[in-house]
């Protein structure tokens, strides 16, 4: 496996449709709600992306060491409430979340 994946196999993958008008504000909550995640047990790092065509778009990926840690670990946690609080109202559609992990890996 290579280094960049070691004990973080994982990534979540999700695309996020902020409301119109409210991508300032998202990533002003975003910045507040990024301690939150990063505390998770399992978690290895993350990163927000813009779209550059549709500034409303971003692109969420996050580094887990299992699905596990993250669907039932951080979705299970008393953290994840305000995780929600902070960040699921700016989202429309709701987004869909998706978990990769190497090609090479099993």
């Amino acid at each position: 496996m290579p280094k960049a994946y070691e004990g973080h196999p994982v990534l979540e993958v999700a695309i996020l449709h902020v409301r119109r008008g409210r991508a300032e504000a998202f990533r002003e909550a975003f910045a507040r709600a990024e301690p939150i995640i990063a505390a998770m047990p399992g978690y290895g790092r993350h990163e927000l992306r813009r779209c550059i065509e549709n500034d409303h778009r971003f692109l969420l990926l996050v580094w887990w060491d299992s699905v596990e840690s993250h669907e039932v670990g951080f979705r299970g946690s008393p953290e994840y409430q305000e995780w929600k609080r902070l960040l699921h109202h700016f989202y429309d559609p709701f987004p869909t979340v998706e978990h990769y992990v190497p090609a090479g890996a099993g």
